[in-house]
Formats: structure tokens, sequence, C-alpha cells
């Protein structure tokens, strides 16, 4: 009994999944490890060596899902911008300025970003935290802990959402090596 009820179980997420799939996505990389605030003006805070990997990871490892984005928006920040810039070579998707991002980037934002493409749209959006976890919260009702370099993507309508996948920059970095 309990195994047919795992069975259940799995064959239940895979088809959850897949009809997640044909919902609107909002995909949030938060930018990598970047040099220390009191180094220099925060908008030009650049990545360290470590966030240069970790970005170039997050690409890699999105890649290797097999993901493909209608579209990818970034913070005009350095450390965003250049997250932006690593990870989507191996995306096949040019990052775009927003101004939006930098700053205050709320629930009504993301949901403005990917309105601009079709109802079945995959958007990567690159930026900061506090505001990226109060996005998935606002759509989810779901806290999480949003590392630098790390992902989450969820399901987005206007009223709600459902968090698809959070993944830390250490996974992102095991899928890249396979």
């Amino acid at each position: 009994m309990a195994r047919a009820g795992l069975l259940a179980l799995r064959g239940a997420g895979r088809c959850r999944y897949r009809d997640a799939a044909m919902a609107p996505q909002l995909w949030l990389l938060r930018h990598g490890e970047a040099v220390p605030h009191e180094s220099k003006p925060d908008a030009d805070r650049e990545l360290t060596p470590r966030g240069e990997r970790q970005a170039i990871a997050a690409g890699d490892g999105l890649a290797r899902l097999g993901l493909e984005f209608d579209g990818c928006y970034t913070s005009p920040k350095v450390r965003a911008r250049d997250t932006a810039r690593l990870a989507c070579r191996a995306l096949n998707v040019e990052p775009v300025e927003e101004d939006v991002l930098a700053d205050g980037f709320s629930r009504e934002d993301a949901l403005e970003l990917l309105g601009r493409h079709g109802a079945d749209a995959r958007v990567l959006i690159v930026g900061h935290e506090p505001s990226f976890s109060q996005v998935v919260h606002d759509l989810t009702g779901g806290q999480i802990d949003f590392k630098k370099g790390g992902v989450a993507a969820v399901r987005a309508e206007r009223t709600s959402g459902e968090l698809l996948v959070l993944l830390r920059p250490r996974e992102l970095e095991s899928l890249a090596r396979t």
C-alpha cells in the first residue's frame, strides 16, 4: 500500500509540473557574490571571481535542464548586469536592462515583465534581495532563503503562483558539471 501511494505521488508530480509548463513562468536569478558594500557605491559593485563562477554555473545549469527563455531582464546594477551577461551566454537570450529591478521590484513589476510575452512564456529576471524573496512570497505565500547565485522559478498568474523549483548555487554547479 505504501509503495502504491509513493508511485501515485511520483506520477502526480510529473503531471502537475507538465501542466505548469503550459502557464507563464517567472525564473528569478539572484546576482552572484559581489565585492563588499563598503568598497564602492552600491550600483557599481562588481562580481567577485566566485560570483562570476556562480553566474556561469547558473546559465550552464539552466541550459542543461533544457530551459529556453522568451526574454531576460536585468537590474542595471553592475553585479546583476554581469550575472545576466555571463548566465545568458549558455541560454541564447540577450538580457535587457530594466530600471525597476534596481530597487523595490514588486509582484506587480514581475507580472508586468512576464505579461510582455505569451501566455506560456518563460522569462528570466536577474536582480536582488530582498525584492526577489518578497515577490516569491507575494505570488506563492511561501518564504524562501534566496542565496546569491541561486534560482527560484514560479508559475505565475495574476492573483497567485506556485513555486516550481528553488536551486542553490551548489545545485546549479552540479547541474552544470553533469
